[in-house]
């Protein structure tokens, strides 16, 4: 629990635990769902808006000109999501990290049919909307867990052994994060009504428009109402 004191004690070693914890969840699903074939990447803690991580392949050199790919998690969304759903994110990269050393990647951004085949096969299902009847190609791709599924098997193997991720925000701290767009203009904060514009997505498919706070917009496909995203 955060504390003002817990701040002042110069016993703790937040990064050794944060990232310790990773690197040991990496090498544990490296080992159950791809048979120990991936190498070693530098995992970071990046905040992208919209985003629960990303992977970038050899993103990173060493002063020996050793280069390393790099997984990024979202650590605003570690509070809000259970663990096993913070696991899979970390999973979901390192699917694009096997496709970029064994197989063929599609254009940048891109998640192609062969993407899609490994995701399943290791007990994820892609979904752009992370639920059942979501697309399972484009840009913006999420996934959902299917049940008894390998990465279920392996997480919830992981977190029965004492897993957990030691370091998140608290939540008020969480909630008055401002994210700067890419114009350099402040994006208000979730649950706020300060930003000019919503995004708004399809429950059933990855259409989405934008339009002010509250609006009644619905998908021409699906005749579903849009929901704020």
């Amino acid at each position: 629990m955060y504390t003002p004191e817990n701040e002042l004690d110069l016993d703790l070693r937040p990064t050794q635990e944060t990232y310790d914890g990773f690197q040991m969840a990496y090498e544990h699903f490296n080992w159950q769902l791809f048979s120990g074939q991936l190498p070693n990447c530098l995992i970071t803690l990046q905040r992208k808006s919209r985003s629960f991580g990303y992977f970038s392949p050899k993103r990173f050199v060493r002063q020996d000109g050793k280069a390393s790919h790099e997984i990024a998690l979202n650590p605003s969304y570690f509070a809000t999501r259970s663990l096993e759903e913070t696991l899979s994110t970390l999973v979901h990269e390192q699917v694009h990290l096997w496709q970029d050393c064994y197989a063929t990647p599609g254009r940048s951004g891109y998640h192609n049919r062969q993407w899609v085949d490994k995701m399943k096969a290791i007990g994820l299902h892609p979904s752009s909307t992370g639920r059942p009847g979501g697309k399972e190609l484009g840009d913006r791709m999420s996934h959902y867990i299917i049940e008894d599924g390998p990465f279920k098997r392996a997480a919830d193997d992981l977190i029965k052994n004492g897993f957990q991720i030691e370091w998140r925000e608290p939540e008020r701290q969480r909630d008055a994060l401002v994210e700067v767009g890419g114009n350099g203009s402040k994006i208000a904060p979730r649950g706020s009504r300060g930003g000019k514009r919503v995004r708004y997505v399809c429950p059933k498919c990855d259409e989405y428009g934008y339009s002010g706070h509250n609006a009644n917009i619905a998908c021409g496909e699906h005749l579903l109402r849009l929901e704020p995203e």
